[in-house]
């Protein structure tokens, strides 16, 4: 008998380990058919947008790592002050990039509408003059700053040690030379954004940073405390990416468009340019707002100070990163549906991308609380990094991040002189106010500026959204 309920037993637990198994399996099952159908149900739009976010999702965290993995390596290279110098200069020459006077943004939206009318000629036309433009373009400005860069004293402008004159000299060169020449290449990268792929735009990008990462690591090997190393390393790596990507994407996937001068027609530089003016002050704005910040902190607190903030924001920007894969693919989604007038999906996308943004308040807060453990883990004790700062800047993350919601779309709409109204009004108040907020606060006073001008953006970007969607724009709010 006992022989027999162990028998009875055993064939009990066996078949309610079966009955588990399958049930396990009709659940992955289920799953499985979720997961096929979160990808292939949907409108065509949607349907591509989700696959370029997840596909971003999968090489900005690369991107993300390696970031993180570069900062400290860059310090042990050349030293927190010296890093701080070299963030300093970096920014000021990404201020260059105004000058391409909007080209780039303004062949997104041209380029995507000339596709959805299957006029391919005229878009290779967009894509061969805008590489023409901007070739002439920055090969001037290139001629320009190296006419006037043997007259400027790079170590007063960052607050530099004297002797460091002629070497930050040759590194502003070596900057810009590279700097010029990737905003040429990089039309590649708007083209693979303009057709609604952004994640292979954002995977050129990331090739660049590992290559950057590998020979800055190099670099450690075989030398030391060379910003002009690190300058013609971190310059070189992209350059090389954008190039050979090119190459092979005009080569295969993108035959019809492959630059020509035949196919250079700088009469459409007007139509190009109508557009691209207003992104082109809009871009001056940015960078006057968003990028003087190094500049602004390096002279009024020091250049150790501008490595404490770039390590903090490096932190709560891989937030801002996020954010930006989820939103990206839909700047030329909204071109297109405009185009055919499919209001209803772009009011259901806003909605979505606001219950988005709610998520990452709670994901902001979660980095914040554990935004001391992370630095510590990340830098050590090479640098400290004081809460306020954390706090003010996570606070800027959530504004900056709400913005960008509606900021890509009215781009997309090419409904932007609010924007540009706006945009000029802060770009003239930021730098007065960094300064001043700057001398009472330090770090935390130059981020609260930009935070100010945020929120006035994050208040009027909405409601002219909402009429836009509801078609019930008009006058300034429809332009």
């Amino acid at each position: 008998m006992k022989r027999l309920s162990l028998v009875v037993e055993i064939q009990f637990i066996n078949r309610n380990c079966f009955l588990e198994f399958l049930h396990s399996m009709n659940k992955l099952n289920h799953l499985s058919v979720l997961l096929v159908s979160f990808f292939t149900k949907g409108h065509r739009r949607s349907i591509n947008a989700k696959k370029n976010i997840i596909a971003m999702f999968a090489v900005k965290s690369i991107s993300i790592a390696v970031n993180l993995l570069l900062v400290p390596l860059t310090i042990d290279y050349v030293n927190p002050t010296r890093y701080g110098i070299w963030l300093t200069l970096s920014s000021i020459v990404a201020w260059f990039s105004f000058f391409d006077i909007g080209f780039s943004f303004s062949l997104r939206n041209r380029f995507a509408e000339s596709k959805a009318t299957n006029n391919f000629h005229l878009s290779r036309t967009y894509v061969s003059t805008t590489y023409a433009s901007l070739s002439i373009i920055f090969f001037l400005v290139w001629i320009i700053f190296f006419s006037l860069n043997q007259f400027t004293n790079w170590d007063s402008v960052l607050n530099a040690p004297i002797e460091m004159r002629d070497e930050l000299s040759k590194l502003a060169l070596i900057i810009v030379s590279f700097f010029c020449l990737q905003i040429v290449l990089k039309t590649m990268n708007t083209v693979l954004m303009a057709d609604q792929k952004p994640a292979k735009s954002a995977l050129i990008d990331m090739a660049g940073q590992v290559l950057s990462l590998l020979i800055v690591y190099i670099l450690t090997k075989v030398s030391s405390h060379s910003l002009l190393y690190l300058g013609a390393a971190i310059g070189f790596a992209p350059i090389f990416v954008i190039s050979t990507s090119s190459i092979w994407f005009y080569k295969n996937d993108y035959k019809e468009y492959i630059p020509s001068l035949k196919f250079v027609d700088f009469n459409l530089t007007k139509d190009i340019f109508s557009l691209g003016f207003k992104f082109f002050v809009i871009q001056i704005a940015a960078v006057v707002i968003y990028q003087t910040g190094n500049v602004i902190i390096a002279q009024v607190c020091g250049p150790q100070d501008v490595t404490v903030y770039n390590i903090a924001f490096k932190y709560f920007s891989v937030l801002i990163m996020a954010f930006s894969m989820i939103v990206t693919p839909f700047w030329s989604a909204y071109t297109e549906a405009q185009a055919v007038n499919d209001y209803k999906w772009m009011n259901n996308i806003l909605r979505k991308l606001r219950i988005i943004w709610m998520i990452l308040i709670l994901a902001d807060f979660i980095f914040l609380l554990l935004s001391s453990i992370v630095y510590h883990l990340w830098i050590g004790n090479k640098v400290s990094v004081p809460l306020e700062v954390s706090i003010v800047i996570s606070i800027y993350v959530l504004i900056f991040t709400w913005c960008a919601i509606y900021s890509q779309i009215l781009a997309g709409l090419g409904k932007i002189k609010l924007m540009l109204i706006s945009a000029t009004i802060a770009c003239l108040v930021n730098i007065p106010l960094s300064i001043y907020l700057g001398k009472k606060w330090g770090i935390v006073g130059v981020v609260s500026s930009s935070i100010i001008l945020s929120v006035i953006s994050g208040i009027w970007s909405p409601i002219q959204v909402n009429l836009l969607l509801k078609e019930k724009a008009t006058g300034i709010w429809n332009e």
